[in-house]
């Protein structure tokens, strides 16, 4: 395990070596409210209002923020099945949340709820979130919102060490726990989209996906981004460039001669 020096100097690092326009968020899962910390949010008391969950995340990201959402806090209900903090209604189970909305075939609609990413209920309480450079907790889950370069340097860095390669089922619907849920159930990395929600209500942007990582992965993500940046494939703002026949780095040219390309001299 790491200290919260390091889990910090993690968040820095990232934020630093990917150019990344808002925090990676560390995101813990709550079993009692004695694991808030002092100074978290709690929306509802804090603030008598109600949040979305991908509210809290903006929070967290741009604000620099801790922000503790129990089931009182939440604003959508999505998340509160999802994590466990209520039992799904028949309603929901009978797809009719989906159904005109997300599909439009009744038996789709049901399958929909089938699948529908959710964890153990009455197991947690809450969500707990923060920026990765200040959080004070230990994370299970990190999110971190960037660009397609910055995802192409996420996923170079989580398969440097051992060729790790990261496989993801995407869906547009609920961000907050398609970045989150399947990270808990499978222990491994998940690329997800930023939903309607988490554009119209979170300032989730056009140009941005959602990377997340397990805690017991994090450390293979750091070494790797510092690999990569010591051999200059780190993250580059490309200048664009469509001329023909560019210059290959030497193994192109090895095993594109390999395969019967041509090369001429120069």
């Amino acid at each position: 395990m790491f200290s919260l020096d390091e889990l910090n100097g993690f968040g820095e690092e990232m934020e630093k070596r990917l150019q990344l326009l808002t925090s990676p968020v560390a995101v813990k899962l709550l079993k009692d409210e004695r694991d808030i910390p002092a100074g978290a949010i709690r929306p509802r008391r804090d603030r008598g209002l109600h949040l979305a969950l991908c509210q809290a995340f903006a929070m967290s990201r741009r604000e620099r923020v801790t922000v503790a959402m129990l089931k009182e806090d939440h604003w959508c209900y999505m998340p509160v099945i999802a994590f466990g903090l209520s039992e799904p209604p028949d309603f929901f189970l009978e797809g009719n949340t989906f159904l005109n909305f997300s599909v439009g075939e009744p038996q789709a609609a049901r399958d929909l709820a089938k699948a529908f990413p959710r964890l153990e209920c009455g197991k947690y309480i809450g969500v707990l979130s923060a920026p990765l450079s200040r959080t004070s907790f230990e994370p299970d889950v990190v999110v971190t919102y960037c660009n397609t370069n910055q995802l192409r340097c996420l996923l170079s860095a989580v398969k440097y060490k051992d060729g790790y390669i990261v496989q993801s089922s995407l869906d547009p619907g609920g961000a907050c726990l398609q970045s989150t849920v399947p990270v808990l159930q499978k222990g491994e990395c998940q690329v997800a989209v930023p939903c309607g929600g988490d554009r119209a209500h979170a300032m989730a942007r056009d140009d941005e996906m959602i990377f997340s990582i397990p805690m017991h992965k994090l450390e293979d993500l750091i070494l790797g981004l510092r690999a990569l940046d010591e051999a200059g494939r780190g993250y580059t703002r490309f200048a664009p460039d469509m001329r023909p026949e560019y210059p290959l780095p030497d193994i192109y040219r090895k095993v594109g001669g390999l395969v019967g390309l041509e090369f001429d001299a120069k």
